[in-house]
């Protein structure tokens, strides 16, 4: 009972906050599973959304997945959760080319100050043309942060946004009013 508490508190933290999911734009790293290892690459699309492509070699073959994944801040910007989904193809020693599909449930913490992130994840994968139909992976990864997100300036300004506040009296000046008409026009 405490457990199922604990989760549903930790989503709704999650849902709750507005703020960017994810600290970079393109991270690489180590991927490593029970009976695989693999390269990672993270590429951040939108606010929340990201592409990983994900190299993997293991005893008998070597597959290549891409995945589009969203993410969901839980406890801050740094500490979060993401879904995807996405396809694979690879090659299985005796039996050839294989594809399918393929899920993906991890959670992803930024390390402060640092420039690495560090992942768990679950990925399950359904194959065609393999002796392993269904295929449940999970995996850590290690990722070094090659383009960081850029830092928002904080202005000294206390009360809102004072670049916006200029744009908008500049636009006002520019808009006639009703009244412009009775003006005289400097020719």
């Amino acid at each position: 009972m405490t457990k199922k508490l604990l989760l549903l508190v930790v989503l709704l933290c999650g849902a709750s906050m507005a703020a960017s999911a994810q600290k970079y734009i393109t991270a690489a790293g180590v991927r490593i599973e029970s009976d695989r290892i693999g390269l990672t690459l993270q590429q951040k699309l939108n606010e929340r959304g990201t592409i990983e492509a994900i190299g993997t070699v293991g005893s008998r073959e070597v597959s290549g997945t891409a995945l589009y994944e969203w993410h969901f801040p839980i406890l801050g910007e740094r500490f979060n959760y993401y879904l995807g989904a996405g396809g694979h193809i690879g090659n299985l020693k005796g039996s050839g080319v294989f594809t399918g599909v393929d899920a993906m449930l991890g959670i992803e913490y930024k390390v402060n100050g640092l420039p690495f992130l560090l992942s768990a994840d679950v990925k399950p994968a359904v194959h065609i043309n393999h002796e392993d139909w269904v295929h449940l992976s999970s995996g850590i990864s290690v990722r070094y942060v090659i383009i960081p997100e850029k830092k928002k300036k904080k202005s000294l300004w206390p009360f809102g946004d004072k670049d916006e506040k200029n744009k908008k009296n500049k636009r006002d000046e520019e808009q006639p009013g009703i009244l412009d008409i009775f003006k005289k026009k400097d020719n």
